[in-house]
């Protein structure tokens, strides 16, 4: 597999609605499965569909001290508290900005086996989730900056 082409702001299709899977299939599985390897050979730590040109509700996040996560149709359905912290991303490369997140969130998604999980997420790991949950929906990390870091 090689890694797949990352778009860039100003494309289209990261502001257009990604859609709900229905049916998880062996080609999602591969299109997870080079969403990590394409992920992982940028250094970064998360990855939507929407950001390699696919309109479809995947997201995957890997942080170094965590397991791979899969999201597909992914739901925030609690937050705690609110944190401000640097953001950056692959489709805007060289920009940086502080957003205020949810500290704690609460996910409902699929697996990569089609079950219904649930999980809590905080730190690193529920801004991860929350960044690549705002691409699925057309929203960029720059619509919430409240400070641009030069």
């Amino acid at each position: 597999m090689s890694p797949l082409q990352i778009r860039k702001i100003g494309d289209p299709v990261l502001r257009t609605k990604a859609k709900k899977i229905d049916e998880i299939t062996e080609k999602i599985n591969d299109l997870i499965d080079n969403m990590f390897e394409t992920m992982s050979s940028e250094d970064r730590i998360g990855l939507a569909a929407p950001q390699v040109g696919i309109l479809k509700r995947i997201a995957v996040v890997d942080i170094q001290e965590d397991n791979k996560i899969v999201l597909i149709n992914p739901e925030i359905i609690e937050e705690e508290g609110k944190a401000v912290m640097e953001e950056g991303c692959l489709s805007i490369p060289g920009e940086t900005g502080d957003v205020i997140r949810a500290e704690k969130i609460k996910v409902k998604t699929l697996d990569r086996d089609g079950n219904e999980i649930e999980f809590k997420a905080e730190g690193l790991k529920a801004r991860a989730i929350q960044h690549e949950i705002d691409h699925l929906d057309g929203i960029l990390f720059l619509d919430k900056v409240v400070k641009i870091v030069d």
